[in-house]
């Protein structure tokens, strides 16, 4: 599974790069605050929503830690989407939060 640190994630928001991002954690989370330009879907949703991701471009995955976006990360890929896994989750995150 591909991964990306926070800090290389935010560089990459920084530098105003085009970005597919894919929050799961539950919706009492994301109210704490997310990354601005984060799509919520709860990991619990994936698997139904997936019609919602185009195979032909690449996501973030981002978590509270890093292991249910893990999670999200290697079914997606195993449906074959481009996927990388944000290790430490938002409790790394750097950046801005809205």
């Amino acid at each position: 599974m591909k991964e990306i640190t926070a800090e290389e994630l935010a560089n990459k928001i920084a530098d105003n790069e085009e970005l597919n991002l894919i929050d799961v954690r539950e919706d009492f989370e994301v109210e704490e605050g997310k990354i601005p330009q984060a799509k919520h879907i709860a990991l619990g949703e994936v698997e139904e929503r997936i019609e919602e991701l185009d195979k032909n471009k690449h996501y973030y995955m981002i978590c509270r830690s890093g292991a249910r976006s893990g999670n999200a990360a290697q079914f997606l890929a195993e449906k074959g989407y481009d996927v990388t896994n944000m290790t430490g989750g938002m409790l790394a995150w750097p950046g801005e939060v809205k």
